[in-house]
């Protein structure tokens, strides 16, 4: 691998270019964040997203015409691999949970410091970002007991159709755990924990760690605390 593919190449969505310079002058901080594009409105990230297939794209939630919740939406439709995270001066919980709905990997507010930014960033790229299991717990509340449109609640498995390791790293990570201390507590490399989340949210037809754990949850693979 090159070090140009090593790079998380990055989409910054916001409709004030003093944000979008001084997010710009953030990602500046890790070497391996590459910004490629800018956008001032959903309808413009949209058409980037499809011409420059970023690795992640930075999306304010507020934005003229097509708000961000809805090109986040629109844009995991486009390319499903790429990740979103809401970038946003607001801390509501509701914005956070529809975020999260509409296909959203993570949610950022503005004013956290620029080391945090990152250190956030980087675990969304690597899929390191844990969930607390109070996280958890507020999403079953928010969701209520629907089932993803994949699983529909007559067809509901008793138990994850899962191998045993994978039942294990499922819990673990629904439950809140990183990668690492998934590796820790079974014994595994930080490269294999990975490899079975891949496989877990293949399988379960999910996206993220927040799915998953809503999924856990509501089906008693884990329990609420």
């Amino acid at each position: 691998m090159t070090e140009r593919d090593a790079m998380i190449r990055i989409l910054i969505v916001d409709d004030h270019e003093d944000a979008r310079m001084g997010i710009q002058a953030i990602l500046e901080g890790e070497p391996t964040f590459e910004v490629v594009g800018f956008a001032a409105s959903g309808e413009e990230a949209l058409r980037l997203v499809a011409e420059l297939s970023p690795d992640l794209v930075l999306m304010d939630i507020n934005l003229p015409g097509m708000d961000g919740l809805e090109a986040t939406k629109r844009a995991k439709e486009l390319a499903p691999e790429t990740k979103v995270v809401m970038a946003t001066v607001s801390d509501d919980v509701a914005h956070l949970f529809e975020a999260i709905k509409r296909g959203a990997q993570g949610y950022v507010l503005k004013n956290l410091q620029p080391s945090a930014w990152l250190e956030y960033l980087r675990a969304i790229a690597s899929d390191e970002v844990p969930l607390s299991k109070e996280l958890a717990a507020r999403i079953l509340r928010e969701f209520g007991s629907a089932a993803p449109p994949s699983v529909p609640p007559s067809d509901a498995p008793s138990r994850p159709p899962l191998t045993a390791r994978e039942t294990e790293v499922l819990r673990l990570v629904a439950s809140g755990r990183s990668n690492r201390a998934v590796s820790e507590e079974l014994h595994l490399s930080e490269h294999t924990v990975k490899n079975h989340l891949k496989s877990i949210l293949h399988k379960l037809q999910l996206q993220n760690r927040v799915q998953l754990a809503r999924l856990a949850v509501e089906r008693g693979w884990v329990r609420e605390s």
